[in-house]
């Protein structure tokens, strides 16, 4: 029984192989042709000036916290208690500020991101499936879900041409 089992499959491979030799495959790094197209990388760097004054403050928060932290580690046995509360107070403070503005940070930049792909998607979906009918290709699978492949079946960088000269 396992070796006529052995002979199916055997045989099945054998019928399959010239079926697959002439589909033509291709590869395509989905996120990337999103991420590396003149609309993305413009929009990051929006959203770099957008965010960056959010940023810089949580920055100055994070770092102001650091510094009376390490003041109440190095001198918190010294100093009177009133000042050592003050202090622990100020701390705390400077945490919740710092929690408050960073989950509104994180919950703007996230809205912004997913206005951003849904204005995007349309495009790059457009562009995969113009390289797609150029190309003749019966099967593009995502770059994750290969191990290796030869550069000249990657159509990403097409891809990301076609996405740019879209406008």
């Amino acid at each position: 029984m396992r070796k006529l089992t052995q002979l199916v499959l055997f045989t099945a491979a054998l019928i399959a192989t010239p079926a697959f030799a002439e589909m033509k495959v291709a590869v395509l790094n989905y996120q990337m042709a999103l991420l590396e197209s003149d609309a993305a990388k413009r929009y990051a760097v929006d959203a770099e000036k957008k965010f960056g004054p959010q940023l810089n403050k949580l920055k100055t928060l994070e770092s102001d916290a650091k510094r009376i932290q390490d003041r109440m580690v190095k001198d918190g046995d010294k100093m009177q208690q009133a000042e050592r509360e003050r202090l622990e107070l100020e701390f705390k403070q400077k945490a919740r500020d710092f929690q408050f503005q960073s989950k509104e940070l994180n919950e703007a930049k996230a809205i912004a991101d997913r206005e951003m792909l849904g204005k995007l998607k349309p495009n790059l979906d457009k562009a995969v499936e113009d390289v797609i009918k150029n190309g003749n290709f019966d099967l593009v699978l995502e770059r994750g879900a290969v191990i290796e492949v030869k550069p000249q079946y990657d159509i990403t960088r097409q891809v990301i041409e076609r996405m740019n000269q879209m406008r």
